[in-house]
């Protein structure tokens, strides 16, 4: 029983492993510069690929736990590992004729894949540590989040040599990646029903909320009106970060750094998106679900004020600034996300409560697909930050409010 139980923390490396290589769906402000580039394709049609993707991702999370449920994690997983591979070799092969083929490669195959995977690695791993919700989801997430600084420099430094080329090397990506994705599905494995875990550690925190709900159906958690609050907060929040991410090398070249500090600080935020996750695990576990989500809250709002000012004033040290800032309060969503449902709703159907929850990623596309828009139209990023701002601070009053069912 204890080996057994031993296993979990070599199921956690595993999980953090594969997420590292599926979160390099959030390099997309280091991946699309091939096609602008050489294709010239505009940055609305690039802009709607990242939405495109982050819709599919929630949508193959979502029917990822619908099938890990009928048939287990290792050939969901196959199935995913299957997708993310030809998605991004597909994208690959693309000759800049229509770039409507780059939605499909990229956006759905690839989108879905990593979506599937990403759910089924989530739920499985978790299950092994209900006792340590927090720690496990922050470990996970923040493999997912440090993948831009990790495999981003590499693969910009792929594109730019003339033996790889950006063609060849998302066929490497696409490669590797799906590889990993099966590997992780032969290993993984849910926790037998004979087990029994560590109890978690209740602790008297001074919101006084007791984290050891009952189970909630997904019925039963859709119409409750906590569960709305919560998820219009993390779409707002969401939002902040997803918006920064799309346009993040852009936006440093805007206030005067090089193409190759661009690069660099898009590897900085990816390094305190992933340092947000853990954190805001270890927080959540230590000081509850109140402090830990109204903390995450004000550090939004700080980075987008930090961030627009930068802007306002053309100053690359208040960018950099806000972008580190950006990427704690950004990692702190799908923590949040992931402790939060499990916390709330229990673990019983977490796999499919939690990708429901993860929607609230598709409605913070469609707001950073607007604030890229509102970048075109008022050609500067003053109203995008603005409007950032405002939903940051709303985001607020829908936090205080949030209360367990």
């Amino acid at each position: 029983m204890t080996n057994s139980l031993n296993k979990r923390w070599f199921y956690l490396a595993t999980g953090v492993f594969t997420m590292l290589f599926s979160g390099i769906l959030y390099a997309w402000s280091i991946l699309k510069i091939p096609f602008k580039e050489s294709f010239g394709w505009s940055d609305s049609v690039l802009a709607f690929n990242f939405t495109l993707a982050m819709c599919f991702f929630c949508l193959g999370a979502f029917f990822g736990s619908l099938i890990c449920k009928k048939i287990g994690p290792r050939i969901t997983l196959l199935i995913s590992g299957l997708l993310v591979g030809v998605g991004f070799v597909s994208t690959g092969l693309l000759d800049g004729d229509l770039p409507y083929l780059l939605y499909l490669t990229y956006a759905i195959l690839a989108g879905t894949g990593i979506g599937i995977s990403y759910n089924v690695v989530v739920s499985t791993v978790c299950s092994w540590f209900p006792d340590k919700k927090g720690l496990c989801s922050g470990c996970l997430m923040m493999g997912f989040g440090i993948s831009t600084l990790l495999l981003g420099n590499i693969i910009s430094i792929l594109f730019d040599n003339s033996a790889f080329g950006w063609s060849k090397t998302y066929i490497i990506l696409g490669a590797v990646i799906g590889a990993v994705i099966v590997i992780s599905g032969m290993i993984l494995r849910l926790p037998s029903k004979d087990i029994t875990f560590p109890a978690p550690k209740i602790r008297k925190n001074i919101t006084k909320e007791s984290f050891e709900s009952r189970d909630f159906s997904t019925v039963e958690m859709l119409r409750s009106f906590t569960f709305w609050r919560a998820f219009v907060f993390m779409a707002f929040i969401t939002a902040v970060g997803n918006s920064v991410i799309s346009f993040a090398r852009d936006l440093v070249i805007s206030v005067e750094a090089s193409a190759a500090l661009a690069t660099i600080l898009v590897g900085v935020l990816s390094v305190f998106n992933g340092i947000g996750r853990i954190l805001t695990g270890a927080v959540y576990d230590a000081l509850g679900r109140r402090i830990t989500m109204i903390a995450a809250n004000l550090l939004t709002i700080v980075a987008a004020g930090i961030t627009l000012a930068a802007v306002l004033m053309h100053s690359l040290p208040l960018c950099i600034i806000g972008l580190c800032l950006t990427g704690l309060s950004y990692g702190s969503c799908p923590t949040m996300t992931s402790a939060f449902t499990a916390s709330f709703y229990g673990q019983k159907y977490f796999p499919i409560n939690y990708s429901l929850t993860n929607f609230n990623l598709i409605a913070a596309a469609f707001i950073a697909n607007f604030s890229n828009s509102l970048l075109s139209s008022s050609g500067g990023y003053t109203a995008p930050f603005v409007m950032l701002l405002v939903l940051a601070v709303c985001a607020l009053g829908l936090n205080i409010s949030i209360k367990k069912p």
